[in-house]
């Protein structure tokens, strides 16, 4: 069964909010919580972020990952199995990022020892305004 599709309004958000909150699930089952860029397109959300962090660890070790966008009024919430992108970044996604975030590069290293990597989050569940999809 296919998901109805999303109001007009929560498809602007997605383009249009800078941040998402992404909550990851720690080695104890406790939630991890943390404010992240992302990117929506066709069903997926696209986080980039450093290989080495704490996000990154946790979707390793238990891939269920929800996100949220931040509005008390009007929730929009989903639900996913993230997968860790190490290489092969789509070119859709890149420029995304890139129109979204004033050009910033998502494939660029913070640091030079760092590397980047893209969560992709294929949605299972819509949590939309108290209604689940």
């Amino acid at each position: 069964m296919r998901a109805a599709p999303l109001p007009p309004a929560v498809e602007a958000r997605l383009a249009q909010d800078p941040r998402a909150w992404l909550c990851t699930l720690r080695p104890d089952g406790s939630p991890h919580v943390t404010p992240v860029w992302f990117v929506h397109a066709g069903g997926t959300w696209w986080v980039g972020c450093a290989e080495q962090s704490v996000k990154v660890r946790n979707v390793l070790a238990d891939p269920r990952v929800s996100l949220a966008l931040e509005d008390g009024i009007a929730p929009v919430v989903a639900e996913g199995v993230a997968r860790v992108r190490r290489s092969a970044f789509p070119a859709q996604v890149v420029a995304a990022f890139a129109g979204k975030y004033d050009g910033w590069d998502v494939r660029r290293p913070e640091t030079p020892q760092g590397r980047r990597v893209l969560l992709e989050v294929p949605v299972r569940r819509w949590l939309l305004a108290g209604t689940a999809q």
